[in-house]
């Protein structure tokens, strides 16, 4: 174990995630197990910066790693985005002898920790965002909950839908990247899929292959819409008024984000949290952790950072294929 590292603190940032408290029951007992001392912080970097900041041990873990949400909680932090507040962060984790930061969040978290990391403080990153949208790797902690969620409604909705003959928009989030909607689009046997990363059709094309669906003997039509694209109560209207056919649109909103973390959250984020400890007690800091290949690896912050993400082709072209 590095000498220099004797404490390490732990926060999470940004959007909440299924999973993100199976990694900090992770973090805090490897640390623990090696002999380090564990300082947890309340609501991201705004609780860094106001010195919101807890020592955590192996029982203030216990009867977390089914729970969703973060026990640690999350809020936006404007005054950190200033070199000033940065700074000041930088500074609390030195009054409280934090040698080595971990955050777990997504791409706007890991600006931060780059932010702390070129202020000389060692910090490792977690992946953890329902939306997938990081550059560096094959998963993000709560994903894969966030797409099972949003898969069981959409199937109650669909039941429903076939029932009334209706078309059904069903917008799921994701921020800027269509990575959810795509995946539901596949699971849930929709029609159409509208991602950000995809020109969107125009309404008149979308209306065409309604009523081309019709004509086959297609009772319903499932048009799975992303975040990033939006305009999913225009467009029912739209279609409603245009074909005649009743089309109701549902926004799934916030419900994606919560719940018991599956399976295969649970293990990413206990495999993940245990690495980053480990990488800081080898004495490497400024790395963001990534899932790629089914190895976990680690990559420099300021690298991982400038990475870009594409849709992956074979599965829309897939999608679209299914829908006929």
């Amino acid at each position: 174990m590095s000498k220099e590292i004797k404490t390490i603190g732990v926060l999470t940032s940004g959007g909440d995630a299924p999973g993100m408290n199976a990694t900090i029951r992770s973090v805090v007992r490897t640390a623990i197990a090696r002999g380090l001392r564990v300082m947890g912080v309340r609501k991201g970097y705004n609780g860094l910066i106001h010195g919101d900041i807890f020592e955590l041990n192996s029982r203030s873990v216990s009867d977390t790693i089914q729970r969703g949400g973060t026990i640690l909680q999350t809020a936006r932090c404007p005054e950190f985005i200033t070199e000033e507040g940065q700074k000041k962060g930088a500074q609390i984790c030195k009054v409280f002898g934090i040698d080595g930061l971990i955050v777990i969040g997504g791409d706007g978290s890991f600006q931060g920790a780059e932010k702390l990391a070129n202020l000389g403080i060692n910090t490792i990153g977690i992946p953890g965002t329902i939306d997938l949208d990081i550059a560096c790797t094959d998963y993000t902690i709560g994903f894969d909950t966030a797409v099972n969620t949003a898969m069981e409604a959409i199937n109650k909705i669909r039941d429903t839908s076939t029932s009334h003959e209706r078309c059904s928009i069903v917008e799921v989030m994701g921020r800027n990247a269509g990575y959810i909607a795509l995946w539901c689009g596949i699971t849930n046997g929709a029609e159409m899929v509208l991602i950000p990363e995809k020109e969107r059709p125009s309404d008149e094309e979308i209306i065409r292959e309604i009523l081309q669906n019709k004509q086959r003997g297609k009772k319903h039509f499932l048009i799975i819409v992303a975040e990033g694209v939006g305009g999913s109560q225009e467009l029912a209207v739209k279609i409603e008024k245009v074909t005649g056919i009743e089309t109701r649109a549902t926004i799934l909103g916030y419900l994606q984000r919560g719940g018991s973390p599956s399976a295969v959250d649970r293990l990413h984020a206990s495999m993940m949290g245990a690495l980053a400890v480990d990488l800081l007690c080898e004495g490497k800091s400024n790395r963001v952790i990534a899932y790629k290949d089914g190895q976990y690896v680690d990559y420099d912050i300021n690298e991982a950072l400038k990475m870009t993400k594409t849709v992956d082709e074979r599965m829309y072209e897939v999608a679209k294929t299914l829908s006929i």
